[in-house]
């Protein structure tokens, strides 16, 4: 019954579904990994973030290029603030009390005794600003040399949380914190990173760190979980169409065993009966008990009757002729 597995197609379909299986559980696993190491990094960002608060500050050039490890870390410089580039960072929402509120980053760019520019975060202010209300509010940069110390953060890009996706910012106006966005305002060198102070001058509010691009559970990570679920689903679909293809092979093989469903002329049917149509059990087949269909019996009565007349016939012929 089974004999059909090893027709070329049924070879083809067997071979399909032997490589496609393996590759549907290999590519999910994979999928899964990825979720997982997100889930290991967020943690340990959590961790870094935590002891970042209470760790002593280090040297700004010890903890450069920011990576994974070194972003959030508590960082100091010292130098100069350059009040002729003092920038407004607007559309930045900031969670308090009343819940989460627009406004926007005061930045300030400080000359580093290396001769490099850092850009500082002293803080936020809720409002606009266009408003000039909201932006009176900014107070001055400390004059002469100082010393800042803040959590260290990567440069922003487009795809940066509250980074707008498109135009160009107004004089005084800074779209995306980043060495990219500094070196047309600035006539100096910008370090490739920033940082956002700690303690801040009134009115001014601390912005707190944001997590390394990658290290948290954002939506490239619950992505990974959803192609998990879905290569795992492909493997599943694949025996189930294996299943059924296989079932409905041995049913056809099972009914052409016993006959059911041949339709070709003179085919005999499964109660030994031959059709004129070739359908099994029709008028005028033979069936498995050896009888006649009525079509048959009617055939033989009418030749009977036509044998009949034609012998009655000859009888009155010869009895004319005797008396002749």
């Amino acid at each position: 019954m089974y004999r059909f597995l090893l027709t070329p197609r049924w070879w083809g379909i067997n071979v399909f579904a032997v490589l496609a299986i393996p590759v549907c559980i290999v590519m999910g696993s994979w999928q899964l990994s990825r979720f997982e190491d997100r889930v290991d990094s967020h943690r340990q960002q959590e961790d870094r973030s935590a002891r970042a608060k209470t760790a002593a500050a280090r040297p700004l050039e010890q903890l450069l290029p920011v990576d994974q490890v070194t972003s959030g870390r508590q960082a100091s410089a010292r130098g100069h603030y350059d009040t002729g580039h003092q920038l407004l960072v607007p559309g930045r929402a900031l969670k308090d009390k009343h819940g989460e509120r627009q406004g926007f980053y005061v930045l300030t760019l400080l000359r580093t005794d290396g001769g490099k520019a850092l850009p500082v975060v002293r803080g936020w202010l809720p409002g606009d600003t266009g408003a000039k209300a909201d932006t009176a509010k900014v107070p001055a940069p400390p004059k002469g040399e100082v010393t800042v110390t803040g959590a260290l953060q990567a440069s922003e890009s487009q795809g940066t949380d509250g980074v707008p996706g498109g135009g160009g910012p107004a004089p005084g106006r800074l779209a995306m914190i980043s060495a990219a966005s500094l070196v047309n305002i600035v006539p100096y060198d910008v370090y490739d990173a920033w940082i956002t102070l700690t303690d801040t001058q009134a009115p001014l509010r601390a912005v707190p760190p944001a997590a390394a691009e990658g290290s948290g559970l954002d939506l490239k990570a619950f992505q990974n979980l959803g192609y998990t679920g879905e290569w795992f689903v492909f493997a599943g679909f694949v025996v189930f169409m294996w299943f059924r293809l296989f079932r409905r092979e041995t049913e056809a093989v099972r009914d052409a065993a016993l006959g059911i469903g041949v339709g070709v002329e003179g085919a005999v049917g499964p109660d030994g009966g031959v059709g004129p149509e070739g359908c099994a059990g029709s008028e005028g087949g033979v069936g498995a008990t050896g009888g006649v269909g009525a079509a048959s019996r009617e055939a033989s009565g009418r030749a009977e009757d036509g044998r009949g007349e034609g012998s009655g016939e000859g009888q009155d012929e010869a009895a004319r002729a005797g008396k002749a």
